[in-house]
């Protein structure tokens, strides 16, 4: 098998967000590193405002690129602290955050054949950076195994709550 090797530690890619999809992603992860006995890479993909190609046309991207680099492993350490707080996730765990976009990202980092890769499987629009498109991308490119995980029930139930509250206030503010 090409790119296999089997001293390598064994790893599971997860991407994380902080949207309740990768949330749900990253306990699974978590569990599943346990009990392969793997490492747990947590990816947050970042990209500039407006994409790369408005990046390119800014003369002040350059400068700010640094700043969201350093908003982005800010971003990625909150998530990890708000999921595990002070506690040990009971693997090693080797934060990433890559510059790209999502699919992209976490296939590049899940680049060998023994890695697994843990993407939510976001059924609708709600948590953009880990909707279904990108879990298609990772599930058609990848080298390894992926486990799409399916959206939280509470999820469900917050984006219900979320619907009904947004058809009252417009009703509501037809009368206005």
């Amino acid at each position: 098998m090409s790119g296999y090797d089997a001293s390598a530690t064994a790893r599971v890619v997860v991407g994380v967000s902080g949207s309740l999809g990768s949330v749900t992603a990253l306990r699974r992860a978590t569990a599943l590193a346990r009990r392969l006995g793997a490492e747990l890479w947590p990816v947050l993909a970042w990209e500039p405002p407006g994409g790369d190609p408005a990046a390119r046309r800014s003369p002040a991207a350059g400068l700010l690129v640094e700043e969201w680099q350093r908003l982005a492993r800010q971003r990625l350490a909150s998530v990890l602290e708000e999921i595990f707080g002070t506690e040990d996730p009971g693997v090693p765990m080797h934060p990433v955050v890559v510059r790209g976009t999502a699919g992209a990202a976490l296939v590049a980092t899940a680049d060998r054949e023994n890695d697994v890769l843990v993407v939510g499987a976001g059924r609708r629009g709600l948590q953009r950076a880990f909707s279904g498109r990108v879990s298609r991308h990772c599930l058609a490119h990848a080298v390894c195994p992926v486990l799409a995980v399916p959206p939280s029930p509470l999820e469900s139930q917050l984006l219900a709550v979320h619907r009904r509250n947004t058809w009252h206030l417009r009703m509501d503010t037809r009368g206005l």
